[in-house]
């Protein structure tokens, strides 16, 4: 296990649309347990996917349980999704976001309140969830990571809406 070092904007893979995983071998699931490590070693991350660490492969992580903004209610702990499709959305939020990709900055983003996702876990089984709130508005983040779309693309107006993050300690 390693911690991996994380794309910055403006990297052109990040951009990239990342291909699907056909199944779980051996070395997805040490990139998953990299990916882990790596999400973990960053204050305040919540999500990662493959993109962000340099690997065009559709699988991110996400564990919105220990966040104090409001990730500590209903949510499913830590996730494992490979080629996650998001299935349904419903209800609309501004919510700030950040990203470590784009570390010098967060911006309001309109998301979605809940998604139903389809996505296998991380033994190759498929899964079907709801998510609300914090944990809702990370799926989506990370998801749009695997088809190249960053929360900068998603910003109404950069002059309202764009802020130099502060400083984690």
């Amino acid at each position: 296990m390693a911690i991996l070092p994380i794309l910055k904007f403006p990297d052109p893979l990040l951009k990239e649309r990342s291909v699907r995983v056909e199944s779980v071998t051996p070395e997805i699931s040490a990139l998953i347990d990299d990916l882990l490590d790596t999400m973990r070693s960053s204050p305040g991350g919540v999500g990662i996917s493959a993109p962000q660490v340099g690997i065009l492969k559709r699988i991110v992580a996400i564990d919105v349980s220990a966040s104090k903004r409001g990730g500590q209610q209903e949510n499913h702990g830590l996730l494992v999704l490979i080629n996650p499709d998001i299935l349904a959305r419903g209800g609309k939020q501004i919510v700030r976001e950040g990203c470590m990709s784009i570390p010098d900055y967060t911006a309001n983003i309109q998301r979605a309140q809940w998604v139903l996702v389809d996505a296998l876990d991380r033994s190759g089984k498929q899964v079907i969830l709801e998510a609300v709130g914090l944990e809702a508005v990370a799926i989506q983040h990370e998801a749009d990571h695997l088809d190249g779309v960053l929360f900068l693309d998603r910003v109404t107006s950069v002059k309202t809406d764009v802020f130099r993050r502060k400083k984690y300690r």
